[in-house]
């Protein structure tokens, strides 16, 4: 292996950028680089492993830009911005859609397991407490936050936005 240049690239590599970008410039602190592929980010070219799946942003809490495991900041709350990448994340609307989804599935889910727990093994009432109650929850704040990481990484890559009202003037909405 041949010794390392200043930006600690061997001899016979080098950043290549895309031409349709603009100004270059790469950013040395992003640990998340792949040689040859950029992407831009407020005019900047950042470094990039390459965008992660839906599924696997989803499951993870991957970042839909970078692929770091920076979209949450609590249990189901989002980070402001991605600290790998600088995304910001206040930008995309999941809203609550998923909530009344998860809640009404994930509840009778439950409810089902119950009659057939208590209609095989007839439990005391306090192990379907001890039982259904934790599980409730646990599946309901899991299974939100994969549904609004996946909702929020579908609106990246679909590159969603807020709808807008005409003005009128034809059906034609370019500008």
């Amino acid at each position: 292996m041949g010794r390392a240049g200043p930006r600690g690239l061997t001899a016979g590599q080098r950043y290549e950028t895309d031409e349709r970008v603009g100004r270059g410039g790469i950013d040395p602190s992003c640990k998340r680089l792949r040689l040859g592929r950029h992407h831009r980010h407020d005019g900047d070219i950042m470094p990039v492993t390459g965008s992660p799946t839906i599924a696997q942003a989803a499951l993870h809490g991957l970042c839909p830009r970078c692929g770091a495991k920076t979209l949450f900041d609590g249990i189901v709350r989002f980070a402001v911005k991605c600290r790998a990448c600088g995304q910001d994340f206040r930008r995309f609307n999941v809203g609550d859609g998923p909530a009344a989804f998860l809640t009404f599935g994930i509840g009778a889910l439950i409810v089902a397991l119950a009659i057939a727990l208590e209609l095989t093994v007839h439990p005391p009432v306090w192990v379907h407490i001890a039982l259904w109650l934790p599980l409730t929850a646990l599946a309901t704040l899991y299974s939100l936050r994969i549904a609004k990481a996946a909702m929020l990484a579908l609106e990246y890559r679909n590159k969603a936005r807020e709808g807008r009202i005409g003005d009128g003037r034809g059906d034609d909405d370019s500008e």
